[in-house]
């Protein structure tokens, strides 16, 4: 079966609206794990786009060198300066099961968990990002996983086989890696095939193949995003990614707890899959957006000003075609 572009109603139905009778933190509530003092971009471009595209409210956790940076981004995000590295973590008086506790700690505070960007690779820093992904999964939260989490998992598979709340988001250099952690073959030729062959080998995750044109199979269904997007391939536009698909997987969560009235027709099985494709058309979007008024000049940062005027065109305005 070819790829397929998903239908618009169904991804409206996993929008929350605009509404009154909502309060603060039903719209979203998203934590990012990630951020070193190397790495500060990263885990910003990633909550930020949770915010700019609805979410109510966003946790970044990271290292102390990081924490300080954010903050000076943005005050909308809310910065837990928690993890450490293998450099810091003497000096601080933490053991890796106490920085463990303290971000599983905001859990019931959260709907999902991004992990990865601007992690780092340091062994500390990997080691407490596996563990926060297990106590994530006892939660049942749906979680992003993106960067030097993709690492992580590229090592240790273990940490995500055959939990369907996880969304997968390698790149070129990424996914073939992530094909031969998993004993498969990655050929070119069948190329419309292997994100689904990837995503059964992982017992049915969601898996998003980014590349020319965006390819994501929860290994049952493969969608296809092959909308035009910018000509420019600058770091940080997969940090953004990692947050919009997010903000969707939240706002699923919000469909499937009733927060809203709806028919309720969508299976909770779709949703991870939806997510995942609207989180790529948005961006995608924004990136021909952007490029259309910066070109060469564009930056990673000019395309969150284009996260909202792409989501309206995109899903508010009764466009037909998507």
């Amino acid at each position: 079966m070819p790829p397929k572009i998903p239908d618009l109603g169904k991804i409206k139905q996993i929008i929350p609206p605009l509404s009154a009778e909502m309060h603060k933190g039903q719209a979203g509530r998203i934590g990012i794990v990630g951020g070193s003092e190397d790495y500060t971009g990263a885990p910003y471009f990633s909550g930020i786009s949770c915010m700019k595209l609805g979410a109510d409210l966003c946790h970044i956790f990271c290292e102390p060198g990081a924490g300080t940076v954010i903050k000076g981004y943005s005050p909308d995000l809310i910065v837990h300066p928690y993890l450490r590295t293998s450099q810091h973590i003497k000096e601080s008086n933490l053991s890796p099961k106490d920085i463990v506790d303290n971000v599983a700690g905001v859990f019931s505070r959260l709907h999902v968990l991004v992990v990865g960007p601007g992690l780092s690779r340091d062994s500390v820093m990997l080691e407490s990002a596996k563990s926060i992904i297990e106590k994530a999964k006892e939660k049942n939260m749906a979680i992003v996983i993106d960067a030097d989490g993709l690492f992580l998992v590229q090592n240790h598979p273990e940490t995500v086989q055959n939990y369907q709340k996880a969304v997968l988001t390698p790149n070129v250099v990424e996914f073939k890696r992530l094909c031969e952690a998993m004993k498969l073959k990655f050929d070119d030729n069948e190329r419309d095939t292997m994100a689904q062959k990837l995503s059964n080998a992982f017992g049915g995750v969601t898996i998003v193949q980014k590349g020319s044109n965006d390819l994501i199979s929860n290994g049952k269904e493969v969608l296809i995003c092959d909308a035009e997007g910018g000509l420019k391939r600058m770091g940080g536009q997969g940090d953004i990614l990692s947050g919009v698909i997010a903000t969707f997987l939240a706002w699923g969560k919000g469909y499937e707890d009733g927060v809203w009235k709806h028919s309720g027709t969508l299976e909770s099985k779709e949703i991870s899959l939806l997510a995942a494709w609207s989180g790529c058309r948005i961006v995608r979007e924004c990136a021909k957006r952007a490029f259309e008024k910066y070109g060469r000049a564009v930056l990673t940062s000019h395309l969150l000003e284009e996260i909202g005027p792409s989501y309206a065109s995109l899903f508010e305005k009764g466009t037909s075609k998507i």
